[in-house]
């Protein structure tokens, strides 16, 4: 019965997604090969299926082993343990992200030589480091603000010597490592602490993990740019055309995925059980119903990834070129600006990190902040991100020209919002790029992408490379919802004040009628 509510869940979420794939591939540019329909239908059908499989076995596995891990930390009591323990279970969840395979796959079908597992690793580690860091600010209570100001400060600094091929892979890569395994497990993870070794020991100390968690990858990725064209004498290998699910039967595309999926989810197993048996000493009946969730989240993973590998990245990829083909207007491809909009907005709305995390708002503002309040917000701020990643592809200008100004006003837009709305902001920056949208708007960016460079090319002039002007929508994705959250908080901070002063002129009404005549309140 979950998984029927699960998947009438995601199914209404998706059906936005289905409108514009259907309008687009159904009336404005019919697709000429009637199997790539079925391809299609393949593709989008096994990913609802396989997200809503994959969802209701997270809910009795991966979160109860998170909280139960969060939990008894505390019986550690060293900041080192906490730290390490931090680091070890952020890289091992962060590993199985299903966005971060799709991701990671996306950059490997355009640059061989840059090696999919190679970078889920690395990207993974720099997210550990980070969520080790983010416990040890909760415990010492270290001011996220400007933890965030000085991080932000560096990976700007970084991103002018790092090879610009490697500025949106990095950005990319960051939302896509906090996503439906990770955000949970950190949450649960932060909260644990908060609640246990904070200084504070209050709830709204807790956001700011996902965020901080986020920085890691950029800088990972970073140092492997810097590193990786040192091995290539400094010159960048060539990239290759990109063609997602057309060379590969469903099959073949199943039998790869299966290995990547067991691989993804053994360490977050292995791990736990020491835990366990030492540490949480779980009934037998609950540490079973743990294991046998591990079930479906490994199926509906499987055909999750393999539908999208098979068919989604293809639609994405198909919808990105066709409003670029030769036979039509040059201001055709502007309406992919509405296009973009519509997708970042709709996509944001099925996301189940996204959910998550409106669930733990609305239970610190005791109901002030509805849960669909920063799903709407974070779906207004991620539809602007879609457009402003389309303007950046169609006009080819560089990403830092978009990037730098927007993360400038979400760091300066710290001074004046709390550290509640500071946390949660840059929080819902690394749970906006989940798993759909690493599987359909990076295909469609990059399908965008590549059509502008054989337009340009075809014209005479000299294209950039893929890697730079393909990459970098989940990058936007990341950013925009920092600046609508914290304009969220400023306008709630605003109206609670003016709720709390209309209270209290109210009380001062009533203690002038209940005094005696002539006596001033003023005077109390």
């Amino acid at each position: 019965m979950k998984l029927i509510r699960v998947l009438k869940e995601t199914f209404f979420a998706s059906l936005p997604l289905a409108v514009v794939i259907i309008i687009v591939c159904g009336f404005v540019a019919p697709m000429e090969n009637p199997q790539d329909y079925l391809k299609l239908l393949i593709g989008y059908a096994g990913v609802v299926f396989g997200q809503s499989l994959f969802l209701v076995g997270l809910d009795i596995s991966i979160l109860p082993i998170g909280k139960a891990v969060g939990e008894s930390l505390f019986k550690f009591k060293k900041a080192f343990f906490i730290i390490f323990f931090g680091f070890l279970f952020g890289l091992i969840t962060t590993v199985a992200e299903p966005a971060l395979i799709v991701f990671s796959r996306q950059v490997n079908l355009t640059m061989p030589e840059l090696h999919e597992n190679a970078l889920v690793w690395i990207m993974s580690a720099g997210t550990g480091c980070f969520v080790g860091y983010a416990l040890y600010r909760i415990m010492k209570d270290v001011n996220i603000k400007i933890v965030f100001a000085v991080c932000y400060l560096l990976i700007f600094v970084l991103a002018f010597i790092t090879p610009p091929e490697f500025n949106g892979i990095a950005f990319d890569g960051s939302g896509a490592t906090t996503g439906d395994i990770s955000v949970p497990f950190m949450l649960a993870l932060g909260f644990g602490v908060s609640m246990t070794m904070s200084r504070k020991k209050t709830g709204d100390n807790n956001f700011g993990i996902v965020g901080l968690a986020s920085i890691g990858p950029i800088i990972a990725i970073f140092i492997y740019g810097m590193v990786f064209m040192a091995m290539h004498g400094g010159v960048m290998p060539p990239t290759i055309p990109y063609t997602p699910g057309e060379d590969e039967s469903f099959v073949e595309v199943l039998l790869f995925n299966a290995q990547g999926v067991m691989i993804a989810l053994a360490p977050i197993i292995l791990v736990f059980l020491p835990f366990q048996f030492f540490l949480v000493k779980l009934l037998k009946k609950d540490f079973v119903k743990i294991l046998t969730g591990i079930i479906p989240v490994l199926v509906g993973l499987l055909i999750f990834l393999t539908c999208v590998d098979y068919g989604f990245a293809f639609a994405g990829k198909y919808i990105g070129e066709v409003f670029l083909a030769a036979h039509r207007p040059d201001w055709f491809k502007w309406l992919l600006l509405l296009v973009g909009f519509i997708l970042g907005g709709a996509i944001t709305l099925s996301e189940p990190a996204v959910t998550v995390l409106g669930q733990q708002l609305e239970e610190l503002t005791n109901g002030h902040i509805r849960q669909m309040t920063i799903r709407l917000t974070l779906a207004v701020g991620i539809g602007f991100a879609g457009l402003l990643a389309v303007v950046k592809i169609l006009t080819q200008i560089n990403i830092l020209w978009f990037l730098v100004p927007l993360y400038l006003i979400a760091v300066l837009m710290m001074r004046p919002s709390t550290k509640l709305f500071v946390g949660l902001a840059f929080d819902s920056g690394g749970v906006s790029g989940g798993a759909l949208t690493s599987a359909f708007l990076t295909p469609l960016a990059l399908g965008i992408a590549q059509a502008v460079g054989d337009t340009v090319e075809a014209a005479g002039g000299t294209a950039q490379s893929i890697l730079i002007n393909g990459f970098g929508i989940i990058a936007f994705i990341s950013v925009t919802p920092m600046i609508a959250v914290q304009t969220m908080g400023l306008i709630y901070e605003w109206k609670y004040k003016q709720a709390r002063k209309v209270e209290v002129e109210h009380d001062l009404e009533i203690l002038e009628e209940l005094l005696p005549h002539g006596d001033k309140t003023s005077e109390l």
